[in-house]
Protein backbone atom coordinates (compact mmCIF):
# COMPACT_ATOMS: atom_id res chain seq x y z
CA UNK A 1 0.00 0.00 0.00
CA UNK A 2 1.42 3.31 -1.42
CA UNK A 3 1.65 6.67 1.25
CA UNK A 4 -0.94 8.21 -0.30
CA UNK A 5 -3.41 4.78 -0.25
CA UNK A 6 -3.87 4.84 3.12
CA UNK A 7 -7.55 4.33 4.17
CA UNK A 8 -9.24 6.56 6.91
CA UNK A 9 -9.62 5.15 10.56
CA UNK A 10 -13.60 4.46 10.11
CA UNK A 11 -14.48 6.19 13.04
CA UNK A 12 -12.76 9.58 12.03
CA UNK A 13 -14.10 8.82 8.53
CA UNK A 14 -17.77 8.45 9.65
CA UNK A 15 -17.74 11.49 12.22
CA UNK A 16 -16.00 13.80 9.29
CA UNK A 17 -18.46 12.75 6.60
CA UNK A 18 -21.21 13.55 9.57
CA UNK A 19 -19.48 16.94 10.16
CA UNK A 20 -19.29 17.79 6.58
CA UNK A 21 -23.55 17.09 6.12
CA UNK A 22 -23.94 19.57 8.82
CA UNK A 23 -21.48 22.39 6.73
CA UNK A 24 -23.52 21.64 4.17
CA UNK A 25 -26.80 21.93 6.11
CA UNK A 26 -25.29 25.23 7.77
CA UNK A 27 -24.48 26.47 4.23
CA UNK A 28 -27.53 26.27 3.14
CA UNK A 29 -29.28 27.92 5.73
CA UNK A 30 -26.83 31.29 5.37
CA UNK A 31 -27.74 31.27 1.75
CA UNK A 32 -31.20 31.42 2.70
CA UNK A 33 -30.95 33.95 5.21
CA UNK A 34 -29.09 36.46 2.82
CA UNK A 35 -31.73 35.45 0.27
CA UNK A 36 -34.00 36.33 2.61
CA UNK A 37 -32.30 39.74 3.36
CA UNK A 38 -31.99 38.28 7.30
CA UNK A 39 -30.73 40.09 10.06
CA UNK A 40 -27.32 41.17 9.49
CA UNK A 41 -25.78 39.73 13.09
CA UNK A 42 -28.34 36.62 12.84
CA UNK A 43 -26.60 36.06 9.30
CA UNK A 44 -22.87 36.48 11.05
CA UNK A 45 -23.79 34.06 13.85
CA UNK A 46 -24.64 31.52 11.39
CA UNK A 47 -21.70 31.94 9.45
CA UNK A 48 -19.15 32.03 12.41
CA UNK A 49 -21.25 28.37 13.34
CA UNK A 50 -19.82 27.38 10.03
CA UNK A 51 -16.30 28.14 10.90
CA UNK A 52 -16.34 26.54 14.29
CA UNK A 53 -17.80 23.76 12.84
CA UNK A 54 -15.00 23.22 9.97
CA UNK A 55 -11.94 23.96 12.70
CA UNK A 56 -13.51 20.96 14.00
CA UNK A 57 -13.51 18.54 10.84
CA UNK A 58 -10.54 19.91 10.62
CA UNK A 59 -9.20 18.14 14.24
CA UNK A 60 -10.49 15.22 12.78
CA UNK A 61 -8.45 15.46 10.09
CA UNK A 62 -5.52 16.11 11.97
CA UNK A 63 -6.14 13.45 14.32
CA UNK A 64 -6.53 10.80 11.53
CA UNK A 65 -3.60 12.27 9.54
CA UNK A 66 -1.48 12.28 13.09
CA UNK A 67 -2.88 8.47 14.17
CA UNK A 68 -1.82 6.81 10.83
CA UNK A 69 0.65 8.85 8.29
CA UNK A 70 2.84 10.35 10.93
CA UNK A 71 2.99 7.33 13.20
CA UNK A 72 4.22 5.59 10.64
CA UNK A 73 6.22 7.94 8.85
CA UNK A 74 8.36 8.66 12.38
CA UNK A 75 8.76 5.15 12.99
CA UNK A 76 10.47 4.55 9.73
CA UNK A 77 12.77 7.41 10.19
CA UNK A 78 14.18 8.51 6.92
CA UNK A 79 13.35 11.16 4.61
CA UNK A 80 9.76 10.82 5.52
CA UNK A 81 10.27 12.01 8.61
CA UNK A 82 11.66 15.36 7.23
CA UNK A 83 8.00 15.36 4.83
CA UNK A 84 6.03 14.88 7.38
CA UNK A 85 7.31 17.46 9.98
CA UNK A 86 7.65 19.74 6.94
CA UNK A 87 3.94 19.27 6.40
CA UNK A 88 2.87 19.56 9.79
CA UNK A 89 4.53 23.21 9.44
CA UNK A 90 2.69 24.00 6.73
CA UNK A 91 -0.57 23.05 8.06
CA UNK A 92 0.61 25.02 11.11
CA UNK A 93 1.05 28.07 9.25
CA UNK A 94 -2.20 28.10 7.56
CA UNK A 95 -4.29 27.42 10.87
CA UNK A 96 -2.31 30.58 12.41
CA UNK A 97 -4.95 33.47 13.00
CA UNK A 98 -3.62 36.75 11.33
CA UNK A 99 -3.86 39.88 12.88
Amino acid sequence: MGYYDRLMIEDIKKRSLHRIKIIQGQMKGIEKMIEDEKYCVDIHTQSLAVQKSLRSLNQLLLENHLRTHVSSDMKKGDDSEKKTIVELLKLYSLSEVKK
